[in-house]
């Protein structure tokens, strides 16, 4: 389980421009729950993602993973057991390197690279099992630089390297928002299935309304560093995109826009 347990986030502390985004604020994640996080921009969606990763520090209050407080453990430790998956398709994936050195340096997360060769040629049909399962073709092209594939090519790749090694939470900080329609459609229906059989407690912030709704067991919507709407299973198997519109426009009303 994911706790964030009082957190107060300050951002640029002690100017004119400081601004208090979460206070008092806490979330629990059960193991096992594919979170489906909204809201408008600024509401701490990304923040959020960013604290629990440890990309950003907080102010005061704990994080906490099956109990064991991880506030203060750098970002770096995190991350072997944390996979994540950007917005910026290039972020999850080294250009340069060709698409067997990609797949190496996933699979070798978290372990000592010493003076050993980097890629493992016995490993070598071990990805190209991974890779076929995307459908993409990408087995065939082990040895292509990463930077000459397309978009979608290259988040589907970012989502099989971020769950390559065994990890306990899958963070997606809105993985579908630069690809087309059609790629998007593919990126979701992937996620979809490798949350599903590896059975990984998940967090995907989305502005699409309708992924939010029809993936995962639980919906979240945030606003102003506060959760304002929390469904999970049944309750979230009810909501219908027209209630989120609807409190959209309702906090756009109260906020005068």
């Amino acid at each position: 389980m994911l706790e964030l347990c009082g957190i107060h986030k300050y951002y640029n502390p002690g100017t004119v421009n400081e601004m208090c985004l979460f206070r008092n604020f806490d979330l629990s994640i059960q193991d096992g729950e594919f979170v489906s996080v909204v809201g408008s921009n600024g509401s701490g969606k990304t923040s959020m993602l960013n604290i629990i990763c440890g990309s950003i520090p907080i102010d005061k209050g704990r994080i906490k993973i099956n109990n064991t407080d991880i506030t203060n453990m750098p970002e770096y430790k995190r991350q072997r057991r944390i996979g994540r998956v950007y917005q910026n398709p290039s972020m999850g994936t080294c250009p340069n390197m060709t698409i067997l050195e990609n797949m190496s340096l996933a699979d070798n997360k978290g372990k000592t690279f010493n003076l050993l060769k980097g890629t493992n040629k016995k490993r070598i049909d071990y990805y190209k099992d991974n890779l076929k399962a995307l459908n993409l073709g990408l087995e065939d092209k082990l040895n292509i630089p990463v930077g000459s594939l397309s978009g979608g090519q290259r988040q589907a790749m970012a989502l099989l390297m971020a769950t390559m090694t065994p990890i306990e939470f899958l963070i997606l900080d809105e993985h579908t928002a630069a690809l087309d329609p059609k790629t998007a459609e593919l990126i979701m229906e992937l996620t979809d299935k490798i949350v599903k059989d590896k059975k990984l407690t998940t967090i995907m912030v989305t502005h699409n309304l309708r992924y939010a709704v029809e993936y995962g067991n639980r919906l979240i919507m945030m606003h102003q560093g506060e959760t304002i709407i929390d469904k999970s299973r049944q309750e979230k198997a009810s909501i219908h995109i027209d209630d989120i519109l609807d409190k959209f426009n309702q906090i756009s009303i109260e906020c005068g826009n």
